[in-house]
C-alpha cells in the first residue's frame, strides 16, 4: 500500500511512492502503515510519488491531504511527483476542501470511533453469513428437486472423515469425562448415604447435555477448522473460480456434502459418547460406591426418562449444521495469501464453539419452559 524510500544524495529528502489501492476498502491498512512512519518523520522534505497507484477515492485523498497537515505540522515540505490528470483534479479538489474546512480525522482511540466500527463490522458480517444461509438454502432445495445434483459418494466421505475417524478422540474424551463426573459425584453422595443417586445423576447429566456437548466442541474444533481449511486452500489455488468457470456450483459440489455428512456424523457420535460416558460413570460407581454394573443399568432403566436420550441425540443434527454452516463459511472468506487461511480457522472454530454453546443453551432453556 506504501513505501518509503530515502533518497541516497540527501538524507534530508524522503520519497513516499503510494501503491495499489487507495479507497475507502483500504483504508484501515493504509492508517496503519502509514502511522508506523510518519509520526517519526520531521524537518524533512518528501515527495509523493504516484506512479504506482493504481487507483484512489475520496476516501483515500482525504486522508493523504491529512497526512501531509500532519507532516506539515511537523516541520516537513511537500512535493507532488508523477501524478495522472485524473488524479491530479481529485487533488487539487480535496486539497481546497480539507485545507480550508480543516475536517476532523477521527483517531482510533475514540472509544465511540471504535464501537461504532465493529458494531459495522458486526453488521456487515452478519449480512454476509445471510447471504451465504440464503445461497446455501437454495442449492440445497435444487439440489433435493434433482437428486442427481447431489454427491452421495463425497457425503459418505465426509461421513467417514468427520464420524468414523473421530470416534477414537470422541470416545476417550467422553470416557474420562463420564469418569470424573461419577468420581466427583460419589464424593459428595457419600456424605449422605444417596449412592444410589449416581445413576440419575450421571445419566441424565451424559445423555442430555454433557455428551452432545462434549462431542460438539471436539468436532468443532476438528471439523470446522479442516472445512476451512481445505475451501480456503481451493479458493488460494483458484479452484474455486475454475469450478464455477466449469459450470460447477460450490455451494452444491463443496458445501452441501459437508453439512449433510455431519448432520449424519453427529447423532452416531453422540450415541457412541453416551454409552462411553455410562462406562466411566459405570467403572467408578462399582469402585468407589460398591454399585454392581447390573445395578446401575437396572436403576438407569427404571429412573431415567428415554425423552433425556432422545433430546441429547436430537441436538447432535443441529449442532452438526451450525459446525459445518460456520466451516465453510469462513473458508469462503479466505482471501489474498495463505496467512488469511489460519487466521480464518482460528476465527471458525472460536465462532462453531460459541454458537454451539449459544444454541445449546437456547434449547435448554425452551425444553425447560415447555416441560421437558
Amino acid at each position: 500500500m506504501i513505501d518509503f524510500h530515502p533518497l541516497q544524495h540527501n538524507n534530508e529528502n524522503i520519497t513516499i511512492e503510494l501503491i495499489g489501492l487507495w479507497d475507502k476498502n483500504h483504508l484501515h491498512e493504509i492508517s496503519t502503515k502509514t502511522t508506523q512512519f510518519t509520526h517519526k518523520i520531521k524537518n524533512k522534505h518528501l515527495s509523493l510519488d504516484f506512479a504506482k497507484l493504481e487507483d484512489i477515492d475520496s476516501a483515500g485523498m482525504i486522508f493523504v491531504h491529512h497526512t501531509i497537515a500532519q507532516l506539515k505540522n511537523q516541520q516537513c515540505t511537500i512535493s507532488v511527483e508523477n501524478i495522472s490528470d485524473k488524479v491530479q483534479k481529485l487533488y487539487e479538489f480535496y486539497h481546497d476542501k480539507v485545507h480550508e474546512q480543516n475536517i476532523p480525522l477521527v483517531s482510533n482511540a475514540n472509544i465511540f470511533y471504535r464501537m461504532g466500527k465493529q458494531t459495522i463490522v458486526l453488521l456487515k458480517s452478519s449480512l454476509n453469513f445471510l447471504n451465504f444461509l440464503g445461497h446455501t438454502t437454495f442449492f440445497f432445495l435444487y439440489a433435493v428437486l434433482h437428486p442427481a445434483k447431489i454427491r452421495y459418494k463425497a457425503i459418505v466421505q465426509q461421513v467417514q472423515a468427520t464420524g468414523v475417524n473421530a470416534l477414537g478422540i470422541i470416545g476417550l474424551t467422553v470416557f474420562l469425562v463420564g469418569l470424573v463426573l461419577a468420581y466427583q459425584g460419589a464424593e459428595q453422595l457419600q456424605k449422605f448415604g444417596a449412592n444410589i443417586f449416581i445413576v440419575e445423576m450421571i445419566s441424565m447429566s451424559l445423555f442430555r447435555e454433557l455428551a452432545p456437548m462434549i462431542t460438539a466442541i471436539v468436532i468443532a474444533g476438528r471439523s470446522a477448522s479442516a472445512f476451512t481449511a481445505q475451501i480456503g486452500t481451493m479458493k488460494i489455488t483458484e479452484e474455486i473460480d475454475a469450478m464455477r468457470t466449469m459450470g460447477f456450483e460450490p455451494s452444491i459440489f463443496l458445501v452441501m456434502p459437508r453439512i449433510i455428512g455431519l448432520m449424519i456424523a453427529m447423532p452416531l457420535l453422540v450415541f457412541v459418547a453416551d454409552f462411553l460416558g455410562l462406562a466411566g460413570g459405570m467403572v467408578v460407581a462399582h469402585y468407589q460406591l460398591d454399585i454392581s454394573y447390573a445395578e446401575f443399568i437396572h436403576r438407569m432403566y427404571l429412573e431415567v426418562d428415554i425423552k433425556h436420550f432422545i433430546i441429547g441425540i436430537a441436538k447432535a443434527p443441529v449442532f452438526g449444521l451450525i459446525i459445518a454452516l460456520i466451516g465453510c463459511y469462513r473458508g469462503f472468506q479466505v482471501s489474498g495469501s495463505t496467512a488469511s487461511i489460519g487466521r480464518f480457522t482460528t476465527i471458525s472454530v472460536v465462532n462453531a464453539i460459541f454458537w454451539v454453546i449459544a444454541i445449546n443453551a437456547l434449547i435448554s432453556v425452551l425444553l425447560t419452559e415447555i416441560g421437558l
